[in-house]
């Protein structure tokens, strides 16, 4: 092994310093250790395994539930120089034929399976295939006391064995430590590694609103047109309120698009290729538009009813903000959803299963109905302690949705953009890292560069976040890179991108 993780992300991501856990995890694959890592949503938790796949022998494989995300990934991939491939139910005939054979003649460094691929002959195939690492992506649906259990993942068990007890990293987000036991004891890993991140998210800043106390469906549209332009998910319990909440954004103006599962399967690509490639705003959907949403740019979540249970919460609002800017969760909740919950129950047979799932649902409408920091009591649910948020949440600041919603009024929307624009444009030079900017969604040289953004990943077919994400494009503003060799100064641009896209870009910045 000739470069070190540290070059990897240097020279391939353009990163210069891991996130935390991210080299004790890296590490441990490396050593050839089993491991299991609950990194929350935007730790990084991708780079554990892309890092070592890059400096190992070998393929590693990924078993990811998710085949809607696998060509992004994979394109993500692609884009800064790996060979990776996705083998799903998808790809024709002819091409599924292909891509196996390529793994099994070492071809890939990355490939990426849904765990219901692993039936018959694929499986088969596999202990013939040059594996370094299998990674199972999503882990907590291997358990049945997780929030989102997947028959499907019970076909990983026994898989190690089969692959001749190659090392296992196990990547969840939400994982209990009832939950993360059960991981270890169905993977069959053994003395594994751990990492447990920190679950408190302070970009995020979540508020509770108690639905009968005002109209919520105005309120949301209020707490929507807050981020004009930018993407937000709105989840809904039914298909039917997913359909009308669509609709009523739709006619006031809104670039909103429904997805769920009744939805035919090109309606639901068309939704969530335009949520992806920015040519929707908001995406309201049931769960089923779901785990491992890609899109770094999600600026709010809104749940317009409740979730099943506080790990969906997180899980859900925890797809805003992936990029580490600001961004809104808000969770409209009520008992009467605590009872509709109820109903999809009967169908659990194990008793105490389905206690349980009624008892956590209970435990969220608590946590919600209660005065207390929202970060606090969702940490302390995966056994995590800390002091109250005091900036990120509506206890802790007081500023409620009734607040938000009333100074979205017309009267006070114009007032706060008459503030907002009469410091526009005035920067202060500030770190080493050149300038502080006015973060605002209508900064003119940002949409500039979202622009350019979107078109060149239009021409390439792409979500516009894999060409570089919003965090990416604000830093580009403050480092005002005026050649090639600056523009590499800048996180997240690595030589394959800054190749493909720095002439652009610098052409954007300089017209500034």
């Amino acid at each position: 092994m000739t470069q070190t993780p540290a070059a990897v992300l240097r020279d391939v991501f353009g990163y210069e310093s891991f996130r935390p856990g991210q080299l004790e995890v890296i590490e441990a694959v490396l050593a050839g250790r089993d491991c299991i890592a609950v990194m929350p949503t935007g730790a990084g938790k991708s780079l554990t395994f892309q890092i070592p796949a890059r400096l190992m022998s070998g393929t590693v494989l990924v078993l990811s539930p998710l085949i809607s995300l696998m060509k992004d990934q994979v394109d993500a991939l692609q884009a800064v120089g790996f060979r990776a491939t996705a083998i799903n139910s998808s790809l024709p005939r002819e091409e599924w034929l292909r891509r196996v054979d390529g793994l099994v003649q070492g071809d890939f460094e990355l490939a990426y399976l849904a765990p219901e691929a692993l039936e018959g002959r694929l499986r088969d195939r596999l202990r013939d295939a040059p594996l370094s690492l299998v990674v199972v992506d999503e882990a907590h649906c291997i358990s049945q006391w997780g929030h989102d259990f997947r028959p499907s993942y019970r076909r990983l068990r026994g898989l190690r064995e089969e692959l001749g007890g190659i090392p296992v990293l196990a990547l969840t987000a939400t994982a209990t430590r009832v939950v993360a036991r059960d991981i270890l004891r169905q993977l069959g890993m053994r003395t594994p590694a751990g990492y447990k991140g920190s679950f408190f998210r302070p970009n995020l800043v979540v508020r509770c609103r108690k639905k009968g106390e005002g109209n919520t469906r105005s309120e949301i549209l209020a707490l929507v047109r807050r981020h004009e332009g930018q993407s937000g998910i709105i989840y809904c319990l039914s298909r039917r309120s997913v359909d009308s909440t669509a609709e009523f954004l739709q006619q006031r103006g809104i670039r909103a698009v429904a997805y769920h599962a009744g939805l035919s399967d090109r309606e639901r690509t068309v939704a969530q290729d335009a949520f992806a490639r920015d040519d929707a705003d908001v995406v309201v959907a049931t769960i089923a538009f779901g785990m491992g949403i890609d899109k770094s740019n999600v600026r709010f979540v809104i749940h317009r009813d409740m979730p099943t249970d506080i790990e969906s919460w997180y899980q859900e609002m925890g797809r805003a903000g992936r990029d580490g800017l600001p961004s809104e969760c808000t969770l409209f909740y009520s008992w009467a959803d605590v009872k509709a919950r109820e109903r999809f129950l009967s169908e659990i047979e194990n008793q105490e299963l389905r206690q349980e799932k009624r008892e956590a649902t209970v435990r969220l409408f608590r946590a919600a109905d209660a005065e207390v920091c929202r970060h606090r009591a969702i940490v302390e649910h995966f056994g995590e302690e800390i002091e109250p948020c005091v900036t990120s949440c509506d206890v802790c600041t007081g500023v409620s949705v009734t607040a938000l919603v009333a100074e979205s009024e017309p009267a006070a929307r114009s007032a706060s953009r008459r503030r907002s624009h009469s410091g526009r444009g005035e920067r202060a030079t500030g770190s080493a890292a050149g300038v502080h900017t006015d973060r605002s969604p209508s900064h003119p040289l940002f949409q500039r560069l979202r622009t350019l953004r979107k078109r060149l990943a239009d021409e390439q077919g792409v979500p516009a976040y894999i060409v570089f994400s919003d965090q990416v494009l604000w830093d580009m503003i403050e480092f005002q890179p005026s050649t090639l060799g600056q523009m590499l100064d800048v996180p997240g641009v690595g030589p394959a991108k800054l190749e493909r896209y720095g002439d652009a870009f610098l052409q954007v910045l300089s017209e500034d």
